[in-house]
């Protein structure tokens, strides 16, 4: 009895054509006299339906894709003719071209769709190469299963190079990034040679507008989890296509990114980003800069980026220094001397309440948020505003400030704001 597994055959181990049959000799001589017109017909019709070929800025491909599609369609015919399956040496210039599609721009499904329309417009010539002879159409019927070994065989030999050669190119692409980001965090302008062309590459010119994210995990990360999985959804919401830098630094992933139309709406696209990647299980903590010019001053935008996730207090959210008012930037900075300046009674009330659940604060940052309007407060809150009344009293007799004055208002939402991070909401942040 077969064994199940034995009765599938693949199409890899097609029968050899006998190489007697003068059918399929005929057939493979008529092919090859139109061959040229095949070949650029094929052409055309990868550059007209797969995008990626018309849209790559490399001039040479092309010609290079008319090359390999005459090489591709030559083994075809020879194995007709010599009435043998394909191997993988049959096909030297497939390993070459693959490797060129990588840094062409041309990805793995368009290379591999683009393989199986030329199939397709070849079969189209063997057809049409029968004209109306019975006798030669059905030889080339016999032969369908013969064209289809070879073709897979072209696009077994295609994938795997180009696999090694993506492999390669990443490696080799992420450690230039890393180079060139370390140059920029560190003030350095990039040497002459292939930085300065990455640089280039990337649109970080002089006179760039740009702007800086730096993202860190909000809690350790789930086995299996990397962030390498949010580095392309982060590029990706930065809209500007292959330009620009996003690269992960250890424990942390930084993109330095050109302005494209408004700072607003590339906050709006990181924010949406944010929500993606959160619901993938990924809760990071993002911070965004301010809006400088040129590649010289990414060291800068990336400690305002930094401030800015760092005002996160380790919640997952993102913070947008341009959605910062003066007074949320200077109250995020952490600067000791700013902590011991505060009043002992102040630091007293702000821990002990802390401890309580922090209710007189909630009140004290619902009061300051409703202009220093009680009643409006109190709505807000959905408590009377006779409780309302009573607890700024309370917040009043445990500090010794006057919530009516702006001064002592101040001083009190300082100190609230340093001591506990409470900032309803962290202004200028969509925390999730």
């Amino acid at each position: 009895m077969v064994e199940p597994h034995k009765e599938r055959v693949s199409v890899v181990n097609v029968p050899a054509t006998s190489p007697a049959d003068p059918r399929v000799v005929r057939i493979a001589e008529r092919v090859h006299g139109s061959l040229q017109e095949i070949v650029e017909s094929s052409v055309q019709r990868t550059w007209d339906e797969v995008g990626a070929y018309s849209a790559s800025p490399d001039a040479s491909l092309r010609d290079d894709l008319h090359r390999h599609i005459d090489a591709v369609f030559r083994v075809v015919l020879d194995t007709l003719r010599e009435g043998r399956a394909a191997r993988p040496e049959d096909f030297p210039m497939t390993a070459s071209q693959a490797t060129r599609r990588v840094r062409q721009g041309v990805g793995l499904a368009d290379f591999l769709r683009a393989y199986r329309l030329n199939q397709e417009n070849l079969w189209h010539g063997i057809v049409t190469a029968c004209g109306g002879d019975r006798q030669l159409r059905d030889a080339a019927l016999g032969q369908v299963s013969h064209v289809m070994q070879v073709i897979e065989a072209g696009a077994s030999v295609a994938a795997q190079t180009y696999l090694k050669a993506q492999q390669l190119d990443v490696a080799d692409g992420d450690r230039a990034r890393r180079d060139l980001l370390e140059d920029l965090l560190a003030g350095r302008e990039p040497a002459a040679g292939p930085r300065r062309d990455l640089l280039r590459e990337v649109g970080l010119e002089t006179s760039t507008r740009l702007v800086v994210a730096s993202a860190v995990p909000a809690q350790a990360l789930a086995p299996g989890q990397s962030l390498r999985e949010a580095l392309i959804t982060l590029h990706s919401a930065f809209g500007t296509g292959n330009r620009g830098l996003t690269v992960v630094r250890q424990d942390e992933l930084i993109g330095v990114s050109p302005v494209v139309g408004s700072v607003d709406a590339l906050i709006d696209r990181l924010t949406r980003a944010h929500a993606q990647l959160k619901r993938a299980g990924l809760r990071l903590c993002l911070g965004v800069s301010t809006e400088h010019t040129g590649h010289g001053s990414v060291s800068e935008a990336y400690a305002e980026a930094g401030v800015a996730r760092d005002g996160l207090a380790r919640e997952p959210g993102i913070r947008a220094m341009p959605r910062l008012s003066t007074f949320d930037y200077l109250v995020s900075r952490p600067d000791p001397t700013v902590h011991r300046l505060i009043r002992p009674k102040l630091r007293t009330f702000v821990e002990d309440d802390l401890r309580r659940g922090g209710v007189l604060i909630a009140t004290l940052l619902a009061y300051i948020d409703a202009d220093l309007n009680a009643k409006i407060a109190a709505e807000r809150l959905h408590t009377h505003v006779n409780t309302m009344y009573y607890r700024l009293d309370r917040i009043a007799a445990r500090t010794g400030y006057d919530l009516r004055r702006i001064v002592d208002v101040q001083e009190l939402l300082i100190a609230v704001r340093l001591l506990s991070g409470a900032d309803g909401g962290h202004a200028g942040s969509t925390v999730a």
